[in-house]
């Protein structure tokens, strides 16, 4: 009985254990950690061949982050998405092709502590992979198609049965085939009348002539409307509410104040939604709920608004022209900021030309600073390397002081740093002084 027993018992461990095996091996739903994968017909050699066709698509800017990755962090945090594809293709015994897909996913996250931005590396939900090799399927489809065609219509080749026969049929009754020979018929003589005459070429010349008008004004028509719908295609796919920047490291700031901090350098050519602006500004969206504010001349404006206001019929006076340097000096920087205290700094002293200089704003402050670190940065640099920075100060009862650093200049000079991103790097005091000043316009 006790024998019975433990038989019993052992058929129902095997029968439980298989029952969890065969739940494991068919359980749908369960996540995928590693690569993703897929088996294809086709050869190893011509899977590689089409890959190579399709560079531009393993690697790229995303967009939105929305759909293709996964953080513990929210993903309107993130900007400047990419994203890079790994594929390793391996033959399988049947002659086919296994496509093995991963994806890597990288962004730059702004944390509320600027010390813990920096850019980081996010996990792919799958959908760049499974991307990815559905085209590789379509690509593959397409390339099949033309070959099975082609195969439709070339000749049977004949079996070596059929070559046989008909051999021996030629050979068989030579003398046969000979005596059955037809005579050779002479070609026919042709008559005068077949000939057109000039008349009837000339008919056949002007109708020709119509029916190619014809063809020219179908294809016209034809072209026509393709650029018709190309053009609403383009419209329907680019918004017209996008802003475009003009040059690579355009700061995108907080708040529509010289002395925001920037959020981050904007690329050239890269879009924002506008969501408003103003005769100094554009307010746009960065992604999700996060928004920023850029100087409008440093931007392309959306078709039918003006990238700065219009100038009055008067032009303003040359900034070069309304302020002049009385002293220059070299000495410790003689303010409290932290990138220049205690460092040796060139110091230029500006006063007011005439009443004129009197009645200038910020704006023509900037441009004139503007104009005097341009002027002497390269001479500064070369001559007195171990000096940390240019100071100007107005010498005027509403004047003020602007501070820049020698690095800060020379990523300006290089072309690193747009004007604006310039501004927000530079010191200024106090700052509510040039709190106000609008863009230079010569980005």
């Amino acid at each position: 009985m006790n024998g019975r027993q433990g038989t019993l018992n052992r058929l129902a461990s095997q029968i439980l254990l298989a029952g969890l095996l065969a739940a494991l091996a068919s359980a749908p739903g369960r996540a995928q950690t590693g690569p993703y994968e897929r088996i294809f017909p086709q050869s190893k050699a011509v899977v590689e061949k089409t890959l190579k066709t399709m560079q531009n698509s393993l690697a790229g800017h995303l967009p939105v982050l929305e759909g293709f990755a996964r953080s513990e962090h929210p993903l309107d945090r993130y900007q400047r998405g990419y994203y890079q594809t790994e594929v390793q293709v391996v033959a399988t015994p049947a002659g086919g092709s296994l496509v093995r897909v991963s994806a890597k996913v990288t962004a730059w996250y702004s944390d509320a502590v600027a010390s813990r931005s920096g850019y980081q590396l996010l996990a792919s939900n799958g959908r760049l992979e499974t991307d990815l090799l559905d085209r590789l399927a379509e690509q593959l489809a397409a390339q099949q198609q033309p070959a099975e065609k082609q195969s439709e219509t070339q000749p049977v080749a004949a079996t070596p049965e059929a070559r046989d026969q008909s051999e021996t049929v030629a050979t068989a009754k030579p003398a046969v085939v000979a005596e059955k020979a037809e005579p050779l018929i002479d070609a026919p003589a042709v008559a005068k009348s077949d000939f057109a005459s000039p008349a009837t070429l000339a008919a056949e010349e002007r109708a020709s002539s119509r029916d190619a008008a014809a063809s020219n004004e179908t294809d016209s028509a034809l072209q026509s409307e393709a650029k018709n719908l190309a053009e609403i295609l383009k419209e329907q796919a680019h918004p017209n509410n996008l802003v475009a920047v003009k040059k690579s490291g355009t700061a995108v700031v907080a708040s529509p104040s010289l002395t925001a901090n920037p959020l981050f350098l904007a690329s050239l050519h890269d879009e924002f939604e506008m969501l408003d602006f103003n005769r100094d500004w554009v307010h746009v969206r960065i992604s999700g709920l996060s928004r920023g504010w850029i100087w409008r001349t440093a931007v392309e404006m959306p078709e039918g608004i003006s990238d700065s206001d219009i100038q009055t019929s008067t032009a303003p006076p040359s900034a070069s022209d309304l302020f002049h340097v009385v002293r220059e000096e070299t000495a410790q920087f003689p303010g409290d900021w932290s990138s220049l205290r205690g460092k040796n700094v060139k110091i230029f002293s500006v006063q007011d030309v005439d009443e004129k200089a009197k009645q200038a704003g910020s704006k023509e402050r900037l441009e004139y600073a503007k104009f005097l670190l341009a002027a002497n940065y390269a001479e500064i640099a070369q001559k007195s390397p171990e000096l940390a920075g240019i100071v100007l100060i107005f010498d005027a009862a509403d004047g003020g002081m602007i501070a820049a650093t020698m690095a800060t200049l020379a990523e300006w000079k290089t072309g690193k740093l747009s004007d604006s991103a310039l501004w927000h790097k530079c010191f200024f005091d106090p700052p509510e002084i040039l709190d106000s000043a609008a863009p230079s316009g010569t980005q």
